[in-house]
């Protein structure tokens, strides 16, 4: 492990302490957010997978009513009957803070509060597989709308974790350990230097002593 390029002194040892302190302060706190973080993440990869299974299946059953409404109507009558809804929706985004990440949330405004305006034809040339579809349709749109709030916080909060991820290792890989090397290092050329200084004070009253004394040491 290479030793980070500082001088052999107390200030920088008392430094480098003090910022291992903070690096293992945030190494702790880098992996809890880390662990929280996958456990929503989880959670959300089970909710989109549920979703995701949910809404499949009614689009399916709702092309299935649209497909048979096709064999049954003729193209220019279910092009006229699709031309103009009377139903409008707005999507408003907000973001939600989730441990630092902005995940979206939508939210829905309809036109009209009546639910039925979502039929915006006549019922007299039309099919009742065409309600059908168009009834399919309309009930799985706030499905559709969780499943793109759900798959887009899944892409957000995977970024998020790798990361995190990135962070951690090279807490726990490289920093911690080069300030707990360089920490050594500091303190094993203290020591010695500590050690080579009484030595010489040693040496130094020893001769004082004997020119006191009038003898050779």
């Amino acid at each position: 492990m290479a030793l980070i390029n500082v001088n052999p002194t107390r200030m920088e040892l008392t430094n480098l302490k003090r910022r291992l302190v903070m690096a293992r302060r945030g190494h702790r706190l880098l992996k809890d957010k880390r662990d929280e973080l996958m456990r929503r993440f989880l959670e959300l990869v089970r909710e989109n997978k549920s979703l995701r299974r949910q809404v499949e299946k009614s689009i399916r059953g709702a092309n299935a009513h649209m497909a048979i409404s096709r064999s049954l109507m003729q193209r220019e009558v279910l092009d006229v009957a699709l031309l103009s809804p009377r139903q409008h929706m707005e999507i408003d985004i907000e973001q939600d803070n989730v441990m630092s990440v902005m995940i979206p949330k939508f939210n829905t405004k309809f036109s009209s509060s009546n639910e039925n305006d979502f039929y915006f034809y006549g019922y007299a040339f039309t099919s009742g597989d065409l309600d059908t579809a168009v009834k399919g349709f309309h009930d799985i749109l706030p499905e559709m709308l969780r499943l793109a709030e759900v798959e887009k916080s899944c892409q957000l909060m995977a970024a998020e974790i790798e990361k995190t991820r990135r962070r951690v290792n090279a807490l726990e890989h490289v920093m911690i350990p080069q300030y707990e090397e360089t920490i050594r290092f500091i303190t094993m050329k203290l020591d010695e230097s500590e050690r080579s200084a009484t030595t010489r004070l040693m040496k130094i009253k020893d001769k004082m002593l004997a020119e006191a004394h009038n003898y050779t040491v």
